[in-house]
C-alpha cells in the first residue's frame, strides 16, 4: 500500500500547500495514522517540487515579465529584492535549526494539532478585523513590510503553523489587502520550497536509494496536479470570502488529530 499511500498524502500536500492550513502539518499527521515512513522525512519536503512547479507554470506568464524587464524597470528589480529579503530570514533560521525540526518537531504529532487549533483561532480572528489596508500591489511593499513577512515566515517551522498562513496573517496585519497577501505568498513560496527542496536533498543524499524514487515520484506528481487546480482558483475565492474557512479547517482537522491521538495513540 505505500504506493497508494504515497498518492494520497501527494494529492494531500497539493490541496493544502497553498492554503493556509499547513500542508506539512496534514501530511504528517496523515503519515502518523497511515504508518506510513520515509526515508530521513524526506517524502514530505521534496514532494514539495510538484507544488513549486505547479506554481510556477501558473505563473509564469508574469514570471517571465518580471524577467525581461528586470534590467531595466525598477518595479521588477524592487519586487526581486523584496523577495529576497522576505526568504532571508528562512533560509538562515531553517539551515541553522533544520536537525531539530526534522527530528524533534516533525515527531510530535500533539503539537502538530495544538499549532493547527491556535493557528485557526488567529486566522478566524485576523479575518474579521477590520484591518487598515494599504497595500495592494505586491511590486511596491515597503522594504520592511518584505522583512516583516519574511520574519512571520519563519514561525511556519513548527509544523502545524502553516507557511502561507503565517506569510498571510503577517501581511495582513502590516496592512496588505487579503488577495496580495495571498499573492505575494505565492511569489515568498518559490525560493522557499526551492530552498527547502534542495537543502533537504543534500542532507539527505546519503540515505535516500532508488527505492525511494517510486514512492517520492507518485507523491510529486499528485502533489503538481492538484496544487495547479488549487493555485488558479485560491486568489478569486480569497477576495470574495476572506480566510474564515481555512480558519474553521484547521480547528476541526486539529480537534480529530487530538482526539484521535488521545484514542488510538
Amino acid at each position: 500500500m505505500t504506493l497508494v499511500e504515497a498518492l494520497l498524502l501527494g494529492m494531500l500536500e497539493g490541496l493544502t500547500e497553498f492554503l493556509p492550513v499547513s500542508s506539512t502539518g496534514h501530511i504528517l499527521l496523515a503519515g502518523h495514522f497511515l504508518g506510513f515512513e520515509s526515508t530521513g522525512k524526506a517524502f514530505e519536503v521534496l514532494i514539495q517540487l510538484g507544488a513549486i512547479l505547479a506554481v510556477l507554470g501558473v505563473f509564469a506568464r508574469r514570471l517571465w515579465n518580471i524577467f525581461v524587464k528586470l534590467p531595466t524597470s525598477r518595479r521588477s528589480k524592487r519586487f526581486v529584492l523584496g523577495v529576497l529579503i522576505a526568504f532571508l530570514p528562512a533560509a538562515v533560521i531553517g539551515a541553522l535549526a533544520h536537525d531539530f525540526i526534522k527530528t524533534v518537531l516533525f515527531e510530535t504529532p500533539k503539537l502538530i494539532c495544538v499549532m493547527l487549533i491556535l493557528g485557526g483561532v488567529v486566522l478566524l480572528v485576523v479575518d474579521r478585523m477590520e484591518l487598515p489596508q494599504r497595500y495592494r500591489d505586491v511590486k511596491e511593499f515597503p522594504f520592511v513590510t518584505y522583512l516583516g513577512i519574511g520574519l512571520f515566515q519563519c514561525l511556519a517551522m513548527i509544523p502545524g503553523t502553516s507557511r502561507s498562513g503565517a506569510t498571510i496573517v503577517g501581511a495582513m496585519l502590516m496592512g496588505v489587502e487579503k488577495r496580495a497577501a495571498a499573492e505575494f505568498s505565492f511569489f515568498l513560496a518559490m525560493p522557499t520550497m526551492a530552498g527547502a527542496f534542495a537543502y533537504d536533498l543534500y542532507k539527505n543524499r546519503d540515505v535516500l536509494s532508488a527505492a525511494d524514487l517510486p514512492v517520492i515520484g507518485i507523491g510529486f506528481l499528485a502533489a503538481f496536479v492538484v496544487a495547479v487546480i488549487v493555485v488558479r482558483y485560491l486568489l478569486d475565492y480569497v477576495s470574495r470570502h476572506g480566510y474564515a474557512l481555512f480558519g474553521w479547517w484547521r480547528l476541526i482537522v486539529g480537534g480529530v488529530g487530538l482526539a484521535a491521538l488521545f484514542i488510538w495513540g
